[in-house]
């Protein structure tokens, strides 16, 4: 049986792409950790998704963030090897926000997250999304890494989620949404 562990990472390091290893709380693992923990709240709220569309777009945001990982976990003189997020893949969520919100009401005000189970899995996508996006932002700005659409990605995914979000709400007919001001106010 193969082993599910190496112990290279006991003395507080992680290996990168391109060899070097670096401590764990480095902000490159951290980035790619808080990668990773987005897309596996998608992958939860994907299971919870009523709408096929959802689950449909969700899994290619997934294989997206799969490639997004490896180029943010390459060391700079490595990144452009592992480089498969561009202007096509941030168009394309902006694509899939406009066709969803094309049939979908929009709320004028913000809403409580919890309608649906899918919704409310999608709104904790949304903010580990935000959380990755600041990880990445961080990297971005001390040249870490050099891709404007890594960053890009991220902040329309979060976007994207919360559409998601509205689309399961009124898919499972939660017609209009919680809203966050109290009726009598």
């Amino acid at each position: 049986m193969s082993k599910f562990y190496t112990k290279k990472g006991d003395d507080g390091t992680t290996g990168i792409l391109g060899g070097e290893r670096v401590y764990k709380d480095h902000p490159r693992p951290e980035a790619v950790g808080a990668i990773d923990e987005a897309n596996a709240t998608l992958g939860m709220a994907r299971s919870m998704c009523q709408n096929p569309l959802s689950a449909e777009i969700l899994l290619q945001v997934q294989r997206n963030l799969y490639q997004l990982m490896a180029e943010v976990s390459a060391s700079p003189e490595n990144a452009h090897r592992f480089r498969s997020i561009g202007d096509d893949q941030v168009t394309w969520l902006e694509d899939q926000m406009q066709t969803i919100t094309d049939g979908i009401e929009i709320p004028n005000e913000f809403i409580i997250p919890g309608d649906t189970p899918a919704g409310a899995a999608l709104d904790i996508a949304r903010t580990t999304v935000r959380r990755a996006e600041r990880r990445v932002a961080g990297l971005y700005r001390e040249e870490l890494i050099d891709s404007p659409h890594i960053p890009q990605y991220l902040n329309r995914l979060s976007s994207l989620c919360f559409v998601l979000e509205l689309l399961e709400n009124q898919h499972a007919g939660n017609q209009p949404p919680t809203l966050a001001k109290h009726p009598s106010s």
